[in-house]
């Protein structure tokens, strides 16, 4: 695939025409690599659209790779995970097509893709992708939510939470942990600035087809 990364081809199998699982080439751009972002939910079967780009966490700086019409792509840990182990936690590993493949947890993915939602393909894919998901250890999304230290991404985690208090059983002592960290001041979405409404106590200005999720509503 590149020099010093080699895919075994079954006995039987063409080299011309056997297709590698890109989720263990991704888990093999870098020793600590780990399939993350949007690639996360998508090796879960939980995304509303499916990518040919795998995004994956590595302290590494691994060149982009072009294998068989996907990309593969590394990604630096935020620096508030700077000096952490495992590239801040909520990572498994487990095996999958004859090998093993390490991965951000449900919990850990929730947190990367409001924190960079470009890496998560913007608010509807995020939305729809993460309402696929039907339990969250909210503790554990709480947990590293505020290990980013990022008041703007720690307000977007409990906006969603919020916007889903009855199907994911969110109680108020979890809204509370996050809405004591959240902006002090009004803050955008993202950086688009598009315009919406504000929304306490996040201190976030929510874009209207976010607020009301109106990518639901049928023409």
């Amino acid at each position: 695939m590149r020099r010093g990364l080699y895919a075994a081809v079954p006995a039987g199998a063409a080299a011309s025409s056997f297709q590698v699982d890109p989720f263990l080439v991704a888990s093999k751009l870098a020793p600590d690599a780990a399939v993350a972002y949007h690639a996360a939910l998508q090796f879960r079967g939980r995304t509303y659209s499916i990518w040919h780009r795998f995004t994956v966490l590595t302290r590494a700086h691994p060149r982009p790779l072009l294998f068989q019409g996907n990309e593969f792509v590394g990604v630096q840990p935020p620096r508030a995970l700077e000096g952490l182990p495992d590239q801040g936690g909520g990572v498994v590993e487990g095996a999958h097509a004859g090998g093993s493949v390490r991965v951000t947890t449900f919990e850990r993915t929730l947190v990367d893709v409001l924190d960079v939602p470009d890496l998560g393909g913007g608010w509807e894919e995020i939305w729809r992708s993460l309402e696929m998901v039907e339990y969250f250890d909210l503790a554990a999304v709480i947990e590293h939510a505020l290990k980013l230290e990022s008041a703007l991404t720690i307000a977007r985690v409990g906006f969603f939470l919020e916007q889903h208090r009855e199907p994911l059983f969110v109680e108020e002592r979890h809204l509370l942990a996050l809405a004591e960290h959240a902006p002090r001041q009004p803050r955008y979405l993202d950086r688009s600035r598009e315009p919406g409404r504000l929304v306490k106590p996040w201190n976030l200005v929510i874009p209207e087809r976010v607020l009301n999720r109106s990518w639901q509503e049928v023409p």
